[in-house]
Order: C-alpha cells, then sequence, then structure tokens
C-alpha cells in the first residue's frame, strides 16, 4: 500500500488522474471502476480538462460503477448511475453505451448481482478501480461485519451510512434508501490497481485503521492491506491519525516518480 499525503483535492486530483491517464496511454481499451461521493470530483474534473486538451481518451474504454440504491426511480437525480453520468460520462468521451452500473429496480435483486459480478470478469476484469471510503471504514457499500470474501451483493445500509449521505438527499434521511446493490469486498479486491482518495477530518480513524489497523471485519477496508498494488491520497486533516505519517511523506518524496 503506497500512502500520499498532499497539500489539498486539487493535488489529490492530479495525482489520481495521472494514474488514468498512465492506463489509457498504455491500453485505450481499459476497463475503469468508477465510485461516486465529493471525494473522487476534483479528480473527475481534472479528467475532464485533460480529454478536452487531447491528452486521454475514454473513447474505447469501459466503465463499471461500485454500487447503485435499490428503489429509486430511473433516472432520480442521487441514482449512482445518474450522478456518474453527470459527474463524469457526459463531459467526456466515454460512450454511453459503454458504462454499466447494476439495476437497482431488477425483479431478482440476487440474480442481477451475480449477473453484474459476471459481467465485470466477462470483460476482463477492472484494471483500475476508483474507491473512497466511509467514515466507518465502508467500502463501495460493504458495511462493518459484512464477509470480506463477499461478491456483489444486495446489502442493507446502516443508519450511518444513511446519516452520512442524507445531505445528498436534502438531509431528509427518510427519503436515502435502505438498501443497496454493491461490488463485493472480494469483487473489488481483484481489481488490478486500486486508487483510494480520502479527504477531511471525518475519515481520519477511518484511514488510521485501514493503513494502519488490523485487518477485521469491523473495518472493511482493511481488506486492501492484501491488494499487491494500492494507492492511497490523502489530504492532511484525513492522514491526521496516521502514526507513521512521515514516513509515508518520505517514501512518497523519493519515489513518487514510480507510482
Amino acid at each position: 500500500m503506497k500512502v500520499a499525503i498532499l497539500p489539498d483535492s486539487t493535488a489529490i486530483g492530479t495525482i489520481a488522474a495521472d494514474q488514468f491517464e498512465d492506463l489509457l496511454r498504455r491500453t485505450t481499451e481499459a476497463v475503469v471502476g468508477l465510485a461516486t461521493g465529493s471525494s473522487p470530483l476534483p479528480l473527475y474534473d481534472e479528467l475532464v480538462d485533460r480529454t478536452a486538451a487531447g491528452r486521454l481518451s475514454f473513447a474505447h474504454a469501459r466503465a463499471f460503477t461500485l454500487d447503485e440504491y435499490v428503489g429509486l426511480p430511473e433516472g432520480h437525480p442521487q441514482s449512482y448511475r445518474s450522478v456518474i453520468h453527470r459527474d463524469l460520462v457526459d463531459r467526456v468521451d466515454l460512450p454511453q453505451h459503454a458504462v454499466a452500473s447494476p439495476d437497482g429496480n431488477a425483479e431478482d435483486l440476487q440474480g442481477e448481482a451475480a449477473r453484474y459480478d459476471a459481467s465485470i470478469r466477462e470483460a476482463g476484469g477492472i484494471d483500475l478501480q476508483l474507491l473512497g471510503i466511509g467514515t466507518d471504514g465502508h467500502l463501495a457499500f460493504n458495511e462493518p461485519g459484512g464477509s470480506l470474501a463477499s461478491r456483489t451483493h444486495v446489502g442493507v445500509l446502516t443508519g450511518r451510512t444513511r446519516q452520512d449521505n442524507a445531505r445528498f438527499f436534502g438531509d431528509d434521511l427518510d427519503a436515502v434508501p435502505t438498501r443497496c446493490l454493491t461490488q463485493g469486498l472480494g469483487t473489488i479486491m481483484e481489481a488490478r490497481k486500486l486508487v483510494l482518495i480520502a479527504t477531511g477530518a471525518s475519515k481520519a480513524t477511518a484511514v488510521r485503521e485501514m493503513v494502519e489497523g488490523a485487518v477485521s471485519a469491523l473495518w472493511p477496508a482493511t481488506l486492501l492491506q492484501f491488494h499487491p498494488d494500492v494507492l492511497v491520497l490523502l489530504d492532511e486533516d484525513a492522514a491526521s491519525g496516521l502514526a507513521l505519517s512521515d514516513y509515508y511523506r518520505e517514501v512518497w518524496r523519493t519515489e513518487a516518480e514510480l507510482f
């Protein structure tokens, strides 16, 4: 796990975009995993700028989203399919048909979860998966206490996660769905490279556990310690709980060109 402690979200967006640019230069037919939320927004703005400048192209890429709420009407502005199109897809040259997300209104949700998991494998797996982290250490919608080997599945959202997400629903907790379809931790771990972005003091405890804590279902993100290629991009606030922050800074200064 490589940890970069950076001055602000703009710097984080630049380093994260470098990972996408490097991938898309190596293979135009890349398969990328996209995340929603506040943390990736500076990255997506940077990718839009680089696409407009001709530095990279998503024209032959494919994308899979991490998760989706269950039960939101089709086209709801806070469905993750709507969000990812608004934040990135509609702003770059990634074809609409090349973006896959689980169907939160499928009649057979378990069957949809299995279908989505299989579709990622049929695409050859994800080359670069973008991640955020919840304040309780969840990845995608894999909540504490779940299986560390889970595949894409139907999940139940905890009260804490729903409260964290209520800001996207006008601070109306009752409007936040209680169930989701989400890539499992086992699915996420099969991606060839993981880039995780965390900003703000509210993420400091989860980041500390993820990077320096014992691997445990209490903190799902700790499983990333077992992945061979993880880049964690933090601002100062998110990194404030790390005991070894001086070490991470030294490594980043010395070897940043390798990442």
